[in-house]
């Protein structure tokens, strides 16, 4: 049983949606932590406290992304897997060790930066709107989660090795160890420390994230190897890709930044309703845009390197319908049942009414660009197998001017609730799906625009008419049987009005012959049979 077990998680995934299956079924897992460690803060905390824990996190999150996640997540794992499949591992293998130190040292030097200026930083970009008193409890804070980023970086590293070798059940499992740590924090330094206790929490997520991955990384061949090569001519490459990234990265880094920012001028708790919010949206992104686009990288950018174009528009359409597939219905679901779903999981003590409405309305309004958000993170990659990070700035930075317009006249000009930076936030993501796909159909090109067009458009039908199957049920059961003052009775509505609605979406796929359904229905036919159909050839066993 322990060897299947090792055979099982050390197993190669040799197709998207394998590899993108078992990262679904590793974030939902994470997705499911996330949202209990948001439901721990709002049961331990009131909002405006759980604000000071969120804004503490904008920085080094912010840093962490702009001078980390441009190197690793993008421009590494096409140059990486390139140097493995033209040359050899051993050299992948000493480019991987390049980059680690070069990551580390930068980092370090940012997060020394962040600990001297935390202070100004915060009071006049981060959260202006929060009180004095509160200002300096997010720089305690900061300075605690800082250190937890630095750790970050080894897990997010391996990360990006493993699924270059196509591996991803281990790495799709280090945010689900992330979470845990956090929660650990909340649940057992609460009492003592208060907020601080899940700070501290993020050092212990960020340990387990890297030291779950280190067996699977040891038994590749990767050894840690002093001193690094600084100066190793794949670092150049990916220095090249990375610099026009980090630009992109930046803006989108202070179009987030700027929405929280407007978010702490609104109102006491506006911070936390706007985190939430997205917490709640990003979990079907990352569940299907996400763990689609990370599983298609590998992919594309291996058929770019063979020089198979046509092959690579294929893939790259193919995985674009899987994602709206499963994206669209549950754009509908955040949509219609946004209040139950918010009190389900929000629902505490401390979290009243009033947080639950406005983390509700902001949820619909971010819903609206979900499935745009989603297959910009595909059509991302698909530039980045080309080797092409400028062509995503450019639409990145556009984008983001426009968004922080529209947030600034809402906010500032109309004075609108938490609610309109969403709404900015959607029409930004359309904007970006529609610049991206178009830029990159000329690219490539030219896609087959009927074969993209008419799967989307029966995806986008049937799911208006499961929007509508949705809300009928949800109101006559509400106002006719279920008591929804009572949670079990609001699991209930919720889940019968859900799987109606569901079975709706389905029936009509199928009468109007979208291919996307057959292809999972065989995939989760071929799941049952897993265990039998891992080929001795594709497991590396622990050392």
């Amino acid at each position: 049983m322990v060897k299947n077990l090792f055979s099982l998680l050390y197993s190669r995934q040799t197709s998207i949606l394998s590899g993108a299956t078992i990262i679904m079924l590793t974030m939902l897992l994470a997705k499911i932590l996330g949202l209990i460690k948001d439901r721990l803060l709002a049961h331990f905390f009131p909002p405006d406290t759980i604000d000071i824990f969120w804004a503490a996190f904008r920085l080094p999150e912010m840093i962490f992304q702009i001078a980390i996640l441009a190197a690793l997540s993008v421009a590494f794992i096409p140059v990486f897997t390139e140097y493995f499949e033209n040359k050899s591992k051993e050299e992948a293998f000493e480019l991987g060790r390049s980059i680690l130190s070069i990551t580390l040292v930068i980092f370090t030097l940012a997060a020394v930066g962040i600990y001297i200026f935390a202070s100004p930083i915060i009071s006049n970009v981060i959260a202006p709107g929060f009180t004095p008193e509160k200002q300096m409890q997010v720089v305690e804070l900061t300075h605690i989660i800082i250190l937890g980023q630095v750790i970050l970086i080894f897990g997010t590293f391996f990360i990006g090795i493993l699924q270059s070798f196509q591996k991803f059940i281990i790495p799709a499992f280090a945010p689900v160890f992330y979470n845990l740590g956090i929660i650990l924090g909340i649940v057992f330094l609460s009492g003592s420390m208060g907020i601080k206790g899940a700070a501290i929490g993020v050092i212990a997520g960020a340990i387990l994230h890297a030291l779950i991955q280190l067996p699977l990384i040891l038994s590749l061949g990767f050894r840690f190897k002093f001193p690094f090569k600084i100066f190793h001519p794949g670092v150049k490459e990916i220095i090249k890709l990375t610099g026009v990234r980090t630009l992109g990265l930046a803006a989108e880094q202070i179009n987030e930044t700027i929405g929280l920012r407007f978010a702490s001028l609104i109102s006491s708790g506006s911070y936390t309703y706007l985190t939430f919010a997205q917490h709640l949206q990003v979990a079907p992104i990352g569940l299907f845009g996400a763990a689609l686009a990370q599983a298609a990288l590998p992919v594309l950018s291996a058929e770019r390197a063979r020089g198979k174009m046509e092959e690579f528009k294929i893939t790259l359409i193919t995985t674009l319908h899987q994602i709206l597939f499963l994206v669209l219905p549950a754009t509908a679901i955040l949509i219609v049942i946004r209040i139950p779903v918010v009190r389900l999981i929000f629902g505490a003590s401390q979290f009243n009414w009033e947080a639950t409405v406005l983390t509700g309305l902001t949820v619909a309004y971010l819903a609206i660009g979900l499935g745009a958000q989603s297959i910009s993170l595909l059509l991302v990659r698909g530039f980045y197998a080309l080797k092409d990070t400028r062509t995503p700035v450019i639409a990145s930075i556009i984008v983001v001017l426009v968004n922080i317009a529209l947030i600034y006249y809402f906010v500032s000009i109309l004075r609108m609730d938490v609610w309109s930076i969403g709404f900015a936030n959607s029409i930004a993501a359309i904007l970006s799906s529609t610049i991206l796909f178009w830029a990159l159909h000329f690219k490539t090109g030219r896609f087959n625009l009927r074969g993209v067009f008419t799967p989307f458009g029966k995806m986008l039908m049937a799911t208006a008419i499961m929007g509508i199957a949705l809300y009928i049920p949800i109101k006559l059961l509400d106002q006719v049987i279920f008591d929804t003052t009572r949670t079990i009775n609001l699991l209930v509505l919720t889940g019968i009005s859900s799987v109606f609605a569901l079975s709706v979406y389905v029936a009509l796929v199928a009468f109007l012959r979208v291919r996307e359904l057959q292809t999972f229905v065989d995939l989760i036919k071929r799941a049952t049979k897993f265990q039998t159909s891992i080929k001795p050839k594709e497991i590396i066993p622990p050392e």
